[in-house]
């Protein structure tokens, strides 16, 4: 999946920081949170992303908005790429 109709679509919906990420197999992120709302966008691969309120597998064309200050965790098993942007 190409990742620049993403890029734009998150543009028009007034997200900012906008860029890509990949991650290898195995990667683990323990629980934080941020400052903006967070979106995440999988292009390639997938990732498991927990939160107070339950666990969210995203896959190829998946989305996830994380509101600011909400505590999560992240991990890969196989490896992912998405497109990352806040507001």
């Amino acid at each position: 999946m190409d990742p620049k109709p993403i890029i734009e679509e998150l543009k028009r919906k007034g997200y900012k920081n906008i860029y890509t990420w990949c991650d290898p197999p195995g990667t683990f992120y323990d629980w934080h949170m941020h400052s903006e709302d967070e979106i995440r966008v999988v292009y390639k691969g997938s990732i498991v992303i927990g939160t107070k309120e339950g666990i969210y597998e995203l896959k190829e064309g998946d989305s996830l908005e994380i509101k600011a200050g909400t505590l999560h965790w992240a991990k890969t098993e196989k490896g992912v790429c998405y497109v990352c942007g806040s507001r």
